[in-house]
This record gives structure tokens, C-alpha cells and sequence, in this order.
């Protein structure tokens, strides 16, 4: 058996200073943990390793801090006053009815990184992450060199996998009814200008256009909030939006996915916890929300039936000239770099056991705040923080014991050797 961490190594971690990264040969360096990710869910893992005494590197592909919360629209608005919007081990500065906007939120974050120094580097594009033989390692590949690493946590979130709609051509009703119910008929035949909620950060290229927003959820209404002055813009969903109450906000949120989180801690093995009922609602009444609805304008419409080269058909059987569609219609998961391991299932996810974040199949890949699938709350601010702890925590569990095995098995063959050598042997 090869000992995943030699005497050198250790020797090294022990020289090395709060930051360094750890390297040794020529082209790879050798690291406890690697986190592949350097937004929110990134960050969160990166501070509680900072404690743990483990060699670890956050590998992150943007310019500057603060991940996917540069590229969010201008007036992006969290849901939660600043304290509820704190990463680990520190407040974010802000009074208790401040909800921050983006820019305040970039702000914290790149303070937050000078603060705790933390081993980062950027621009890190990862192409990939592969098994080494032997099993003791995953390999992560990158356009900045090569890092072998004992424990892998992908946290690249969901920004850089936006869902786009289908054309209702492209889909065979018979055999993908799901998929045929939310595809857009004559997508391929409207020439106006198409985004995606990544693309958009202002109204400004919008002014006296005509705009439709489609999407039912957070990011669909801020932004038709933030063109109402500016455009001609309609706001269109598949199904009525819901709406929490006014007094509603991430407190709220997190309150809910706390409790589920306590419900699933406390179930016995092989039944089911005892969760709380859902709530009754989606869309967070932040105030450019609000003043929507106090002017009036907080209107959804139902979808259209079809997209004309210039425009929409209604139910009804109207047309209306439009200009540009933005489509607010979610993400999926930015798992490309995985795809050598074979793990990403059909739904975008990876099947997870322990603690809903290990991999099942690959026990040395670590999941961390892509959503549900990864905890209560693991894909919000405020949630991140007891998600990062529980898996960071677990994960040195797991190298503490791994060492000690290794060392005991170290010391057995030095004995047999030792056996081995003495006189009438």
C-alpha cells in the first residue's frame, strides 16, 4: 500500500506558512484537500480548513472574489438582512433592516478573503478531475498545473449552468412529455435578441424596448422590477407565482431549512423525517418587489403559445412585437470538470451518501452547496456555513484516521523487518 502522505510532506506542512501552498515534484503538487471553487460555497470550506491544520488549495476560475455575485445583475438584492448574509467568522457589516445589494456583498467578500489569507489562486480554470491508480489520491487538472489530492470538494455552484429553454421541434412529445410541456414553440424562429438571467446586469440596453421576462421565481421578477421604468416589459410564467408574506425573508428561509435539517439529524435509520410543511410560496418580497406591487405593475401573465420572427403569439390567438426575451429559467449544475469519474447521473447530480455531500462511488469527492441535494440551505449565504462545517469537519475525521492506519501499518513492517534481521533468523 503507498502512504497518501509522506514524511516529507508532513515535514513541509509544518514549515509552511499560513497560505502557502504545498508542493513538491516537478508539474504536481501534493495537497490534503483541493476545493475546486472559490464563491460562497468555496470560501465557507476554505475557513474552516484554515483551522484543521491541513494542507489545502482553493482553486478558483474567476478574475476577483466573490464567484458567482460579480457576474448577478447591478441592483441584485439579497433576501436577508446584512447579519444573515455572513459567511463564517464574520458579520457582514450592515444594521438589521439593511438588505445589501451587490455591490455591498462584493464588498464584505473581498474583505473577507483579506482577512484570512486564505491559500486561493485565480484565474484556475479546472478541466478535470481524475482517479490515480492506487486509489489514494484524485488528480485535479487545471490550465495552472496539476494538484493531487487526497479529499476533493467540487463548490462551483450553479452560475455557470444556465438551463435555456428548448424549441418544441427539437423534443419528441411521445417519448419526453416532461421536457415537450416546458419546450417553446417557433424558439429557433424569433430573430430579436435572446439572454439568459447570466447575461443581464442593467436596464440601460433596454431603454424603450420592448422586453419580455419569462420565469416565475426570484431572479424573473427582480429583473422585471428593475425594467419597469426603463422598457415596454411584460413579466411571463408557466404557472402563477407565489408570494411569501411581506415579513418573509431569508430569516425565514433559513428558519424552515433549519428545521428539516434537525428533522433529518433526528429520524432513526430507514424512516422518514419528520419534515416541516412546506412553505406556502417562492418569490421574496424584496423592495423593488414591493413598490411593483404598491404602483400596480406586479402583473404575471401566462405564457404565450408561440414564438412569430418578431414577436409572440398569445393564447389568445394575439401578436405582440417584442424586441428581446430574457429568460429567467434557472440553472443546472457546473459538474464538467467531473465528467472523467463518471459520476454525473442523468438529472445533472451526483448520487451523494454521508452527510449528502460525499460522493457514493468516489468516497474521496466531497459535494458542497449545489442545493437540496447537498444539504438544507447548502446553496444559500446563510446556510453555507454549518454546511462547510459539517462536511470540512467529517473530511479530517476521515485523513486522521487514514494517517493513523497508515502509520500503525508503517510500523508493523518496520517491526517485521526488524524481525527479520536479528541474529538465528
Amino acid at each position: 500500500m503507498v502512504f497518501p502522505y509522506s514524511g516529507r510532506e508532513v515535514r513541509q506542512a509544518h514549515r509552511r506558512e499560513q497560505g502557502e501552498v504545498v508542493g513538491v515534484g516537478v508539474g504536481e503538487t501534493l495537497v490534503d484537500v483541493v476545493v475546486i471553487g472559490g464563491g460562497q460555497a468555496g470560501l465557507a470550506c476554505a475557513y474552516v480548513l484554515r483551522r484543521s491544520g491541513r494542507s489545502h488549495v482553493v482553486l478558483d476560475a474567476g478574475t476577483a472574489p466573490g464567484g458567482a455575485w460579480r457576474n448577478v445583475w447591478d441592483s441584485m438584492t439579497l433576501f436577508s438582512p446584512a447579519r444573515w448574509c455572513s459567511l463564517p467568522g464574520w458579520i457582514m457589516p450592515g444594521g438589521p433592516d439593511t438588505y445589501p445589494m451587490r455591490d455591498a456583498f462584493l464588498a464584505y467578500v473581498e474583505a473577507y478573503e483579506a482577512r484570512y489569507r486564505f491559500p486561493l489562486l485565480r484565474p484556475v480554470v479546472v478541466a478535470r478531475v481524475e482517479r490515480v491508480p492506487g486509489g489514494e489520491r484524485l488528480r485535479v487538472v487545471t490550465d495552472r498545473g496539476v494538484w493531487l489530492a487526497r479529499v476533493v470538494i467540487s463548490a462551483t455552484g450553479t452560475w455557470g449552468a444556465p438551463i435555456w429553454p428548448v424549441d418544441a421541434d427539437d423534443i419528441n412529445a411521445d417519448t419526453d412529455q416532461a421536457r415537450a410541456e416546458d419546450a417553446v414553440v417557433g424558439l429557433r424562429r424569433f430573430r430579436g435578441e435572446q439572454l439568459h438571467t447570466v447575461d443581464y446586469r442593467s436596464p440601460l440596453p433596454f431603454v424603450g424596448r420592448r422586453v419580455l421576462v419569462v420565469g416565475g421565481r426570484n431572479s424573473g421578477v427582480q429583473i422585471f422590477a428593475d425594467l419597469l421604468p426603463y422598457a415596454d416589459v411584460r413579466w411571463v410564467t408557466r404557472r402563477p407565482p407565489t408570494y411569501l408574506p411581506d415579513d418573509a425573508d431569508g430569516r425565514v428561509l433559513m428558519d424552515h431549512a433549519t428545521k428539516a435539517w434537525l428533522a433529518r439529524q433526528q429520524a432513526a435509520p430507514g424512516t422518514e423525517p419528520d419534515l416541516p410543511p412546506p412553505l406556502e410560496g417562492d418569490i421574496v418580497m424584496v423592495p423593488a418587489v414591493r413598490e411593483a406591487r404598491e404602483r400596480g405593475q406586479l402583473v404575471a401573465q401566462p405564457m404565450f403559445r408561440e414564438l412569430t420572427p418578431d414577436g409572440v403569439v398569445w393564447a389568445d390567438g394575439r401578436h405582440e412585437r417584442i424586441d428581446a426575451i430574457i429568460w429567467c429559467t434557472g440553472f443546472g449544475y457546473a459538474l464538467e470538470h467531473l465528467a472523467p469519474l463518471g459520476l454525473v447521473d442523468e438529472r445533472g447530480q451526483v448520487a451523494v451518501g454521508e452527510l449528502s455531500m460525499r460522493a457514493v462511488t468516489e468516497p474521496r469527492l466531497w459535494l458542497v452547496g449545489y442545493g437540496q441535494w447537498t444539504g438544507d440551505a447548502s446553496a444559500t449565504i446563510a446556510g453555507i456555513g454549518r454546511t462547510a462545517r459539517s462536511a470540512i469537519n467529517r473530511i479530517v475525521e476521515l485523513l486522521d484516521a487514514e494517517d493513523a492506519e497508515h502509520s500503525e501499518h508503517s510500523e508493523r513492517v518496520a517491526a517485521d523487518a526488524d524481525a527479520a534481521t536479528e541474529p538465528g533468523v
